[in-house]
């Protein structure tokens, strides 16, 4: 383990915004939804939220740049259980979604809590989640066609969030507790002994300056 990687590992966690994720709802094309975690991962969002991914687990490839390594895919068996998880969280839920009362993703007020809502490319969204939606949402086109790939908006959206937190200053104090920072770098550095202390329900052992893990701290050898 290298000094400098560990700092960087610190200086994302430091970044990511807690209160922002993405809902991805039936994403059926794995290289959609590797695309999607890799714009979440630039701006910052550590979490996103999936209902029913491809064949039920999600498939990656190369098009993430390893992305599902460094988000969090929550996977939930509705739609009407994610919305629940994330609103429990007290989110706006923005969908994106063509509809009379649409509104272009420019005028959203991001640095709320929120949740985006994207659906695959053949169905769009589901009617249940369009009813539940705070706001539907539009990228607007001036062009021939008439929406953009699911990725791609996804990316176009999550970056204009990231530019309204910016300009906020949201990206200069970190917003995930010391401890979540230190457990999820941890995971990250140390995956296989992660596991061993999650499989022997003891707590993670320190890290040093460098990253590696100060054994005397481990409360029990997994």
């Amino acid at each position: 383990m290298t000094a400098a990687r560990y700092q960087k590992i610190q200086a994302i966690l430091a970044k990511r915004q807690a209160d922002l994720t993405v809902l991805a709802e039936h994403i059926y094309k794995p290289h959609n939804l590797s695309a999607m975690l890799r714009s979440c991962d630039a701006v910052g969002i550590g979490t996103v939220h999936a209902v029913d991914p491809t064949g039920g687990v999600p498939t990656y490839n190369e098009t993430s740049a390893s992305a599902h390594k460094w988000v969090n895919l929550h996977v939930h068996d509705s739609s009407q259980a994610a919305l629940e998880h994330v609103r429990n969280q007290n989110m706006q839920v923005l969908a994106a979604h063509l509809s009379d009362e649409a509104v272009s993703y420019l005028d959203i007020d991001y640095t709320r809590p929120t949740c985006i809502v994207m659906g695959n490319e053949r169905d769009g969204i589901s009617e249940a989640v369009a009813r539940y939606a705070d706001a539907h949402i539009i990228v607007p086109m001036v062009g021939m066609v008439q929406s953009l790939n699911v990725s791609v908006a996804t990316a176009v959206i999550v970056f204009e969030a990231q530019r309204q937190r910016r300009a906020k200053g949201m990206y200069d104090q970190p917003q995930l507790p010391a401890e979540v920072r230190q457990a999820q770098a941890f995971r990250w550095l140390q995956p296989k002994q992660a596991a061993r202390c999650d499989e022997a329900g003891v707590a993670y052992p320190e890290l040093d300056d460098d990253g590696d893990i100060v054994w005397e701290t481990l409360t029990e050898t997994p």
